[in-house]
Order: C-alpha cells, then sequence, then structure tokens
C-alpha cells in the first residue's frame, strides 16, 4: 500500500485480508466497475489518524460527512437514555462499516467510540454520492449494505424480545465468531475489546450474569476464557444453546 502525508489515499488494490473483504471494498468493486472508474472512487477514500481508546470517531447529532469502515481495531456505537446512561446500538469489528444511520436525514442518530487503538478507512458521502450517479451499480451497493444493516438490526431485536439470558450470550459469541471468519481472522480464538459491563449493557442483562454465564460456558466446555481472549471450544455445542436446544448441552450451564 501506498500514502503519501499529503494526500493520505489508501490504494486499495494493495490492501490486506482485513481490507479486501471490508464493507467499503464492497462499495469499491461493484459488479462490472471499469478499472478507470476504480481509480476514480479510490483517489476519494481516505485514511485517519488512528482513535485512541474512548476517542470519539462521530458524536451523537454530528451532521453526516462520511461513511467509515473499522480497519483495525473496534468501534462502539451507542445512545444516551433519558437519563443519561449509555445504550450501546453495537460493536463494529475490522472490515465494518459505520455512519449509515445518518443517510435518513443527514444526522447521526448515536455516538462512535474507540474500544481500542483503531484506524479507520473515510469516504466522503458528498463525493460518494456525486460518484454513485456516474457509475453503475455503486448505488445498488450502497443499498445492499444498508439492508445488511437493518437485517441485523432486525436479528439483534429477535434476540432481546425472545431468548434467554444463555441464548443471548451464545448468540453474540457466535456473532463475533462468524463476523472475525468472515474478515479472514480466526473465529475460533479472538480478544473481547469490549467490557463485560458494555457486553451487559448491548444483551440487557446484569454483568453478573454475564460474568457468571461465562463462567458456566468455561465450565461445560464451550469456551475458554483468559482474560479478554476467548478460545471457542465446542462450536456445535454454542449454536445448539443458541437455537435453544439445551437438551444437548450440559445442563450445568442452564440458569433457572
Amino acid at each position: 500500500m501506498s500514502e503519501t502525508p499529503e494526500s493520505k489515499v489508501i490504494d486499495l488494490k494493495g490492501l490486506q485480508i482485513a481490507c479486501q473483504s471490508c464493507g467499503l471494498h464492497e462499495l469499491c468493486l461493484p459488479m462490472g466497475i471499469h478499472p478507470d472508474e476504480m481509480d476514480r472512487l479510490d483517489t476519494i477514500i481516505k485514511r485517519r489518524r488512528p482513535l485512541h481508546r474512548n476517542d470519539f470517531l462521530y458524536h451523537s447529532g454530528d451532521t453526516l460527512t462520511s461513511l467509515y469502515a473499522v480497519r483495525s481495531g473496534s468501534i462502539k456505537t451507542y445512545s444516551l437514555t433519558g437519563e443519561g446512561e449509555e445504550q450501546i446500538i453495537g460493536f463494529h469489528l475490522p472490515g465494518e462499516l459505520l455512519g449509515l444511520d445518518a443517510i435518513h436525514d443527514g444526522g447521526h442518530h448515536c455516538s462512535a467510540r474507540a474500544l481500542e487503538t483503531t484506524s479507520i478507512c473515510e469516504i466522503p458521502f458528498e463525493d460518494l454520492e456525486s460518484l454513485a450517479q456516474e457509475i453503475p451499480g455503486l448505488q445498488h451497493q450502497l443499498f445492499r449494505l444498508m439492508s445488511k444493516e437493518l437485517q441485523s438490526d432486525e436479528h439483534f431485536m429477535l434476540v432481546l424480545g425472545k431468548k434467554t439470558s444463555e441464548e443471548r450470550l451464545s448468540n453474540f459469541l457466535i456473532s463475533l465468531s462468524t463476523r472475525f471468519s468472515q474478515r479472514g481472522f480466526s473465529g475460533t480464538e479472538f480478544n473481547l475489546s469490549m467490557s463485560r459491563n458494555d457486553i451487559a449493557n448491548y444483551l440487557g442483562l446484569a454483568v453478573e450474569t454475564v460474568s457468571r454465564l461465562f463462567t458456566r460456558f468455561q465450565n461445560a466446555g464451550l469456551i475458554q476464557v483468559n482474560r479478554k481472549l476467548i478460545a471457542i471450544k465446542n462450536l456445535e455445542g454454542l449454536n445448539e444453546l443458541a437455537g435453544a436446544k439445551c437438551k444437548k448441552v450440559d445442563k450445568s450451564i442452564v440458569l433457572r
């Protein structure tokens, strides 16, 4: 990858696995795109300075200026309740897009904050809109990515609304496993950049319940926990638990 201090432009053709499978890469390679058009899109995608832990990518209420993709690290998005408390909306891993929430009315409805040192790729939205009018398939790809986001939100609401605490946590771990493996990383061993408090907030559980479930999952041989490092030892069992097929899973992990 080549980058000059003046332009800070990313050469997408030279990126590694995380970038080749990221959300912006899907925008950059719509079906039938001509190499010259690829070069034009390539020039507007920039790399921001790395965010440090707790740095904001954007705040709720900020005007939409760009879409973003996580190059490395992780981001959490959240809104504030009437009491001023965080309600976590999602966790964004390498290769995933942020900022789509603001396309509707031009303003962000949540805040985005780094969970660790995080590198971001940025594509100015006005430039993207202009190119989408000239490059066939680009706008379709953007709609496709927005649809995927909606499907993810619907699945999350189902998990929160009709799942037990065991099913919520197992679904969360399986989601992380799937997302990491889709981006070319290990789906069976990964670090949790988010705290137990953040996980509990996201899943609508008490932090004590989350900590107890991690212990029970480990005792049941489903996972191995070493601080923030999670190793999935029995993916089939975890999937069974996530799908409420508890009769096939060690009963010691089920809370009553």
